[in-house]
């Protein structure tokens, strides 16, 4: 999986304590999404944050297969 959120958020010079604010999400949550130290992350989360930032959940997060030697593939 490729976590798009702090790459979204330094685009949009956005802090996560905006997003907080905006979506009622902990900051702690935030700061793991942000920082890629997230395992499981709930879908409503990654739908709250979709919705303030108005982007697909594909732009967000996106997920790149593997191929049959277990190596993630590439375009």
């Amino acid at each position: 999986m490729k976590n798009n959120f702090s790459r979204i958020l330094g685009e949009r010079l956005v802090k996560i304590s905006e997003v907080h604010r905006a979506t009622g999400l902990s900051r702690a949550t935030l700061g793991e999404i942000y920082y890629q130290r997230a395992m499981n992350i709930q879908l409503d989360t990654l739908v709250k944050i979709c919705d303030y930032l108005q982007i697909p959940l594909s732009e967000l997060i996106e997920y790149v297969p593997k191929n049959k030697e277990g190596k993630r593939c590439r375009d």
